[in-house]
């Protein structure tokens, strides 16, 4: 009799959650998309496991997430800027992000804090989520979706059953990770552009916003230049969709995210485009950003030069070498050691 090869959730870090690519064809009846917040995140690390790329994923944020195999071997992989440790019989060792590793029963995986960036996807081997609404992504307000159904997020002592695999094969690696982007966040105006005034727009894209402590799945609220509005500040409710930036009454902007509400009665100046909206979310409360206006055939555009992006990224993941390279200390190590002067005496010729 075999037994159930389990993935134990030890602790999940500030926050942790199933997601996929969401829950679409819901949204005229209230039912937000949910799904990650960062595609090429969940793409990447499905690759690296051998997984389908839309498949489910642990989204983590801020690191700390500690997860730990009962009854059999887990292959997982981390995609994202993330201090990796894993625990075993040797010890605790470090390894490179972007990549896969096999963790025997008892072994422990831990995203110990991220490096750039505040999200991490961690593709698990074996994974099954039973869709609701079509999709496993756990969208906590509403109770849908996640590990069991109730729309829970990940919680310390939680098991996934995780189904049997086939062979995995060598563990794999992107070794060419994508840096992280400078540019400033892509937007286009409106749909309500009309309701600020002349120099809102202006002020927008002309100087820094600061990411509040009020940022989390739902949306990011920033603080910069005021906007003002030409009229009052409300509307009647309309659709809105990630990417929607707000304006309240006081002239901060609140840009939208994969679990906001489907209507809003704020207008909105402007649309961050779907390529960029990735990088948005995984900035940390304090960062600072610059926005940029583009046409929406330029977004368009943006939209289709990310997936080729994306697209060859997954294309350059390799097998991991089976002589056990450690590619994180090949990187960071001192590989130059033992330096001299040529002119010391005693390095000097003799004739």
């Amino acid at each position: 009799m075999s037994t159930q090869t389990e993935l134990e959730i030890v602790t999940p870090g500030a926050f942790a959650s199933i997601q996929d690519e969401g829950r679409r064809g819901f949204r005229r009846i209230g039912v937000p998309w949910a799904g990650v917040l960062d595609r090429r995140l969940m793409r990447i690390a499905n690759a690296l496991a051998g997984r389908p790329e839309d498949a489910p994923v642990i989204e983590c944020f801020d690191g700390g997430l500690h997860v730990v195999a009962h009854g059999g071997a887990v292959k997982l992989a981390v995609a994202g800027d993330a201090v990796v440790e894993v625990d075993g019989p040797e010890g605790r060792r470090q390894l490179a992000p972007w990549r896969s590793v096999t963790i025997a029963a008892g072994e422990a995986l831990r995203i110990r804090k991220m490096g750039s960036g505040r999200i991490a996807m961690v593709a698990v081997a074996g994974l099954e989520v039973a869709p609701v609404m079509g999709s496993a992504s756990t969208y906590v307000r509403a109770g849908l979706g996640g590990a069991d159904g109730s729309g829970r997020a990940l919680a310390a002592g939680m098991r996934l059953a995780l189904a049997e695999a086939d062979a995995w094969g060598s563990d794999r690696v992107l070794t060419q990770p994508p840096e992280p982007d400078p540019r400033p966040i892509r937007l286009v105006p409106g749909p309500q552009a009309d309701h600020f005034s002349a120099a809102a727009l202006e002020a927008l894209v002309g100087g820094d916003y600061r990411v509040t402590a009020e940022a989390d799945r739902m949306g990011v609220r920033l603080e910069g230049a005021k906007l003002e509005h030409s009229g009052a500040a409300d509307i009647v409710s309309d659709a809105t969709v990630p990417g929607s930036i707000q304006v309240p009454g006081a002239g901060q902007p609140i840009v939208l995210l994969a679990d906001a509400q489907t209507a809003g009665g704020y207008p909105k100046i402007a649309t961050v485009i779907g390529a960029d909206l990735g990088r948005l979310a995984a900035l940390r409360p304090g960062q600072t950003l610059r926005f940029a206006t583009v046409t929406a055939a330029e977004g368009a555009q943006l939209a289709r030069a990310e997936e080729a992006e994306t697209r060859a990224l997954i294309t350059a993941i390799r097998p991991l070498p089976a002589d056990g390279i450690d590619l994180l200390a090949l990187y960071t190590g001192n590989l130059v050691d033992g330096v001299v002067h040529a002119l010391d005496t005693e390095f000097r010729p003799l004739y």
